[in-house]
């Protein structure tokens, strides 16, 4: 089997457990990534697959940003999935439980850029990406880890890394353009869940400061040959542990300088 062929059989699976709202396992043997690289090249296939429905690439989310949870899954570094259009939502949001196997939030600074990052011109650096940075604002990250085992994470971490970093959406809040006057490493973030606080967290949680998730994201698709371009939305990476929600649940996300963002469940 030549490797474009188990690449496009590894992203079809991946497409077919998901049209058919299977727990997630991992992708089978024969077609299983066996690096990063590949595990990316099937996310970029499944991506395809699933662009008539949830349309195409209109950012990416960072997951993994810290050593602890990059060793519990045996990586050394982050991971990135895309976000397509049409699972972009906006603040203040009631989604149906039903349309997710195992819905669930994470908290994040997201950015939306208002120039290029092309590939040509890397690396970057913070003061680059700042530079092109056109907004920031407190976001929500939908998850869907279809049921996973977490006691076998550190064997399923490629195929997590194919099906899209587990990325379902997102959720966003109102863009703040004089963004540069908020300090977004030390920002807090507070999250409430039925009206009760359940998780706080500050941008430096997410490597040092968010734009450094940003320039890790620029130099990894750099690499890839691969560029972030204008009026895309990058997530930066959670600052407070994932929650999963339920029908009737209803959250709220506040982060200092940027506002709320606000979900329901029905």
């Amino acid at each position: 089997m030549s490797d474009k062929s188990r690449i496009q059989q590894g992203a079809q699976f991946l497409f077919e457990d998901h049209q058919a709202r299977k727990p997630f396992g991992p992708i089978p043997q024969p077609f299983a990534p066996r690096t990063v690289d590949e595990a990316y090249a099937i996310q970029e296939e499944f991506h395809m697959l699933l662009a008539g429905t949830h349309g195409l690439i209109a950012g990416y989310k960072i997951g993994l940003t810290t050593p602890v949870m990059q060793q519990m899954v045996g990586l050394n570094e982050p991971i990135a999935g895309a976000i397509l259009a049409n699972t972009i939502h906006s603040s203040p949001v009631t989604l149906r439980r039903k349309d997710y196997v195992h819905l669930g939030i994470e908290c994040e600074i997201a950015v939306r850029l208002g120039a290029d990052l092309p590939a040509a011109v890397a690396p970057f650096t913070r003061d680059r990406v700042a530079d092109a940075v056109e907004a920031a604002m407190a976001s929500l990250e939908l998850t869907d880890d279809r049921e996973a085992d977490y006691s076998k994470l550190a064997a399923l971490a490629l195929s997590c890394l194919a099906d899209n970093a587990w990325n379902a959406g997102i959720v966003l809040g109102q863009p703040v353009m004089d963004w540069r006057k908020v300090d977004l490493a030390r920002a807090r973030g507070a999250l409430t869940v039925n009206g009760e606080v359940v998780g706080e967290g500050r941008g430096s949680d997410v490597m040092g400061h968010p734009l450094e998730a940003l320039v890790w994201l620029a130099n990894m698709l750099a690499k890839r040959g691969k560029g972030l371009t204008r009026g895309m939305i990058v997530m930066t990476g959670s600052i407070i542990a994932p929650q999963f929600l339920e029908p009737g649940d209803w959250a709220t996300l506040s982060v200092d300088g940027l506002g709320e963002v606000r979900l329901t469940v029905s």
